[in-house]
């Protein structure tokens, strides 16, 4: 299981074990370097031992804490505070902690075994079952490389798949025998074989009273100075820390603020494309702006049309769920590059979900959007792939789930407390769900596949909760993220932030032909695609007769969605009948 997730973690490797308990771990350095960094870490003193992924943004202040009441430390990094953290507040340490996590601590006179995992779900964590074992893992695909795992495809996942925008929430996947652990948990697995699991966060989408007499300035002020301190905590490392640059305002105003705080030399990246079709595959003139204004040691990273091809199997073989995103490979390429370099970068994700930059979201704060039912039909509209008759008119029989789960998801979720809006229950349905499951795990797994860090300063919780609070009106300004770009004028020029938003084409993928239409058909025409019978023939005959010609309300190829799922799959060894 180790093993696969070697790319996860090249510098270093280890094993431990313990009567019924065994950890493996794959290393990354980037917080004390020696081996007394080494993992699974174990305290004999305390008698735990922990397996972890991530980085803890405050450890230096919280062994700083844990010194103070009498903790010794042999070790310089935030593996050993989450050690002590966890002896001197219990279950509760998570609240003590910033930054990104998925850990398994185990507990070596009672055998008590603790998952937890981060609030935003930066860092994945994987769980499958039988009758006498749990096996947990950061990667899908290690599980699978553990055997005796259900591959059967869970049609209620499926649906999510087919409907919410290739989104699977937690904690299903794809598969029957995988689930995930739902961000901001903790799973406890008790000795007798009890389970608990437990949500320890939840943004609160309302407003409160002590900031009702905001003016937008303060707003503003406060936004930008939670993402300050946010990109200042994104810099505790023993190895130098870069930025992605993409052009737009997230990313710019990050190297700005890096700049601000005195990172000299800062190593920024950008990637670009072929043109194709008229569209241009890159948006260097807007970095090359940041870059030259904050003086950043620049790369401009130029892909030609021969490795995309290529890149796509790597791409596919880093994904641990399914993704039809095309900036996967983009990512899976720019990660590729950029580990040359430096071993963690900042990045720009997370901002449009939390301060509202889609377009769907000036839509739920129309009258219309005022009910629950009224919510639920406006962003079905905007953001769902196709109703329950597109999905019964792809998906074969016996992989269909009853009724509609992904409407019924979506409803129960907008009706829960704390969002009183149609734009504040879509906001915290996307910043919960949506953003941890499409952009967040798309950086984590494709930056991981080429043990690269990436940390993304727009979900720290801080700034999280304050955006969460912010009025709807203030934030979908500016046709979106209004708040976040008048912010951003007191840092990066007006002319990156009054720029039309960027869409970024990954021109072979967005319009099917050729080598890659030749790669789509062979898949869905595969014998092991034939066996499993996941969708109808005669949709798969009729998608492939007119490849570029069927797109999703939010401009997804339909022909694509089905192919990604099927080549994930393959490339994962998944076989046998989908029901």
């Amino acid at each position: 299981m180790a093993d696969v997730m070697a790319r996860r973690g090249p510098d270093a490797a280890g094993v431990w074990s313990q009567g019924r308990v065994a950890l493996g771990h794959r290393r990354l350095r980037i917080i004390d370097l020696s081996e007394a960094g080494a993992q699974p870490m174990v305290d004999p003193e305390l008698g735990l031992t922990i397996a972890w992924n991530g980085c803890i943004y405050n450890y230096q202040e919280l062994m700083r804490e844990l010194a103070g009441h009498g903790y010794r430390f042999f070790s310089h990094s935030d593996t050993e505070v989450l050690l002590k953290a966890y002896h001197h507040w219990g279950d509760d340490f998570v609240t003590h902690l910033h930054g990104m996590f998925a850990f398994a601590i185990v507990e070596r006179d009672s055998g008590r075994v603790l998952l937890g995992r981060d609030r935003l779900g930066i860092k994945p964590l994987y769980l499958t079952e039988d009758g006498h074992r749990i096996r947990f893992a950061s990667a899908l695909p290690a599980l699978l490389a553990g055997g005796g795992v259900d591959t059967r495809i869970d049609p209620v996942a499926l649906h999510h798949y087919m409907t919410f925008h290739s989104v699977v929430p937690p904690p299903l996947t794809i598969l029957r025998g995988v689930r995930k652990v739902p961000p901001a948990s903790l799973v406890a697995i008790e000795p007798d074989g009890r389970r608990t699991t437990t949500t320890y966060w939840t943004p609160d989408f309302t407003r409160h009273d002590d900031r009702a007499g905001w003016s937008e300035t303060d707003w503003e002020d406060a936004v930008l100075d939670a993402l300050r301190l946010a990109v200042k905590r994104r810099l505790v490392a023993d190895v130098p820390v870069g930025c992605l640059l993409s052009g737009g305002v997230d990313s710019s105003l990050i190297v700005g603020l890096l700049a601000e705080a005195g990172q000299t030399g800062l190593s920024t990246f950008s990637i670009g494309f072929e043109s194709a079709g008229g569209v241009a595959g890159d948006e260097f003139r807007w970095s090359d702006i940041i870059a030259e204004r904050f003086g950043t040691d620049h790369h401009q990273i130029r892909i030609g049309t021969d490795r995309m091809l290529p890149a796509l199997d790597g791409a596919i073989g880093a994904m641990s769920e399914p993704m039809v995103s095309h900036d996967c490979v983009a990512f899976y390429l720019l990660s590729q590059e950029v580990s040359r370099h430096v071993k963690v970068v900042q990045s720009g994700q997370g901002a449009d979900e939390v301060f509202a930059g889609y377009h769907w979201y000036p839509p739920m704060g129309l009258p219309s959007a005022a009910t629950l039912d009224g919510a639920v039909a406006q962003y079905r509209g905007a953001f769902f792939d196709r109703d329950a008759a597109g999905v019964h008119a792809l998906v074969a029989a016996g992989a269909i789930a009853p009724d509609d789960p992904s409407e019924r998801f979506v409803a129960e979720h907008f009706a829960r407390a704390g969002a009183e809006t149609g734009i504040d229950r879509a906001l915290r349905l996307d910043t919960t769900v949506m953003l941890v499951d499409d952009p967040v795990k798309r950086v984590d797994n494709m930056t991981m596949a080429w043990g690269l860090e990436g940390r993304v300063p727009f979900l720290d919780h801080e700034l999280v909760e304050l955006a969460a609070t912010c009025p709807p009106e203030l934030k979908i300004a500016h046709d979106g993220k209004g708040v976040l770009k008048q912010a951003a004028r007191q840092v990066i020029p007006s002319e990156v932030i009054d720029r039309p938003k960027g869409y970024f084409p990954v021109p072979a993928l967005t319009h099917l032909e050729g080598p890659y239409l030749d790669l789509v058909r062979d898949a869905l025409y595969a014998p092991v695609a034939k066996e499993r019978g996941l969708f109808r023939n005669e949709a798969v005959d009729d998608l492939l007769a007119n490849p570029n010609g069927r797109l999703t309300p939010l401009r997804g190829n339909e022909l694509w969605q089905i192919a990604l799922l099927e080549l994930w799959l393959q490339r994962h060894g998944v076989t046998g009948p989908a029901a």
